[in-house]
């Protein structure tokens, strides 16, 4: 009989497997690690460049964190959980509330790619949503298509939201996708505007906003051994998440589209320094930055993170699994072996997330 532990095993068997497939010879990077944020524009949003509010986030995180950030999995400091990066804005001095939320927001998370390969193993943690929910914030999980693309998941966003039962449907509505799952909310809000009009916030959290070099090095047969790893909930759907990744296909989308004006865009942008990468995800960072740019999270080079005129509410010192996918906390064997890196403090930065759109959502537009 086949144990626990031994499917453990070929879990790792098999990821160690994907990482060797996509390894290749360390060469320079095209642009070196920096804490420099060129090509990224802060300023105007009419101009593309976006509105730098990372001086009040970090007032507010830094009080979630102080207050009770201490009680909850993976502390970490403020200052090692957010990244200095370029020239920060100075805190605004504002008191910061921790009320509990007076506002009838729902926040739907969106997730990225392959999550529905690989949920069974995080044992569907729901451990920030829960967190937020004891200081009156509601976050749900809104699932999508693992391997499909942007406009199959789209329609899926849409069809969720409009299915909501009868005491949810009039909530405004916060959305947030984690890599894949933003431009999957982006095309959504696009397309369908019935769904759009319910929406007064989105976010990109580590959002692959401008796709990935990394999705033009991958083969599709590649990405679909997800489909195969233990326990295992996603199909090949209609094949197209990594079309809808490349760059090139992203980049000309959100040329081509404009965004509907009365939601407010937010980005956070996953920034790690080198020695915060997860050794599973050391080889994606190499290739990344041999192709484009060392300054990316695994994934993402950080300004392909942003949704132009967005607010830009943080630079996190995580790399792109630690954002979202809490791998080391389920199984700790991860935590010595492919996930060195994982631990993040998902609860303290979702609510301090809330926290802040609730506030600013509050004021008049930029």
């Amino acid at each position: 009989m086949r144990t626990k532990h031994d499917t453990l095993h070929r879990l790792l068997s098999s990821v160690l497997w994907l990482l060797l497939l996509s390894a290749c010879a360390s060469v320079p990077p095209k642009v070196p690690w920096s804490r420099q944020l060129e090509p990224l524009v802060i300023g105007d949003p009419a101009s593309g460049g976006v509105v730098d509010r990372r001086g009040r986030f970090r007032e507010i995180l830094c009080a979630v964190n102080a207050d009770h950030g201490a009680d909850l999995p993976d502390y970490r400091p403020c200052e090692e959980t957010l990244s200095e990066v370029g020239i920060e804005p100075p805190p605004s001095g504002a008191p910061v509330s921790l009320a509990p939320s007076k506002s009838n927001y729902l926040a739907l998370m969106v997730p990225g790619l392959g999550y529905q390969c690989i949920k069974a193993w995080l044992n569907r943690d729901y451990s920030a949503p829960h967190h937020v929910a004891t200081h009156g914030y509601e976050a749900e999980l809104l699932e999508v298509s693992g391997l499909s693309g942007s406009a199959i998941n789209a329609r899926i966003i849409r069809d969720y939201v409009m299915s909501l039962p009868a005491e949810e449907a009039d909530r405004p509505l916060i959305l947030i996708g984690h890599s894949k799952g933003a431009p999957d909310i982006l095309e959504a809000l696009v397309a369908y505007p019935e769904l759009a009009g319910k929406v007064v916030a989105m976010v990109a959290f580590a959002g692959a906003v401008g796709g990935s070099l990394l999705a033009d090095d991958t083969e599709v047969p590649t990405l679909n051994l997800l489909t195969r790893l233990p326990y295992s909930e996603c199909d090949e759907g209609d094949r197209g998440a990594l079309h809808s990744l490349s760059p090139a296909v992203r980049r000309a989308w959100l040329e081509e589209h404009e965004l509907p004006e009365h939601i407010r865009y937010y980005s956070v942008v996953a920034f790690p320094d080198p020695a915060r990468i997860s050794w599973a995800l050391k080889s994606s960072w190499r290739r990344l930055g041999e192709l484009q740019d060392a300054r990316n999270d695994s994934q993402l080079v950080f300004y392909d993170q942003v949704i132009p005129g967005s607010r830009l509410l943080a630079f996190t010192n995580a790399d792109h699994w630690a954002m979202a996918v809490p791998a080391a906390r389920q199984m700790r064997l991860a935590a010595s072996t492919f996930a060195t890196q994982n631990d993040f403090p998902r609860e303290v930065m979702l609510e301090s997330l809330l926290r802040f759109i609730e506030e600013d959502l509050a004021q008049p537009a930029d």
